[in-house]
């Protein structure tokens, strides 16, 4: 219990992205090869899941690991203050997915503690979406626009795989922490 506010603990930049990406790209590959083996078993193509949506004007499941993927390595990045890498989006099966997550997870498991260290007030640009442009500290970038859209489009690619009757669930979309 909490008797002051000096008592709470305060969280790193680092700790509050890197991890987080890390645990929920670990989970989202564990989701894909559940799919994998289902379809496999099923004898179900597996572009049927790959190109599955929600909903007509939603991204299909192959856009979805692509973006969640794009957020992890491009927020990253930026609080880092290194260049974002760039990936051709041409991913087009499962074993391409998997090899994107793997990426990703080699470049942001190559950022230290110290790179992304008092990234809180530096300014970040994204030249993404309408506007073209947008300013945030930091602070904002991660906790108000990066993570709500990366937990967006895994919990999006989650929802695909489970409405499909993919055997998945809570534990399975919150992978291991």
């Amino acid at each position: 219990m909490f008797n002051s506010p000096e008592s709470i603990l305060s969280i790193s930049m680092y700790t509050a992205s890197v991890p987080v990406f890390k645990q929920m790209l670990n989970s989202l590959s564990a989701l894909l090869s559940k799919a994998e083996a289902q379809a496999t078993e099923k004898k179900i193509d597996a572009s049927a899941y790959l190109q599955d949506r929600l909903y007509p004007d939603m991204f299909p499941l192959l856009r979805q690991v692509q973006i969640a993927c794009d957020f992890a390595k491009g927020t990253s990045a930026r609080l880092a203050g290194v260049e974002v890498p760039s990936y051709e989006d041409s991913e087009q099966s499962f074993g391409d997915l998997q090899a994107r997550i793997a990426k990703t997870l080699t470049f942001i498991n190559g950022l230290t503690e110290e790179q992304i260290a008092g990234s809180e007030g530096r300014e970040i640009v994204t030249q993404a979406g309408t506007p073209k442009e947008k300013r945030f500290t930091g602070q904002s970038y991660l906790l108000n626009y990066s993570l709500p859209h990366f937990f967006f489009h895994t919990t999006t690619a989650y929802a695909i795989l489970r409405h499909n009757g993919v055997e998945v669930g809570k534990r399975d979309y919150i992978g291991t922490y």
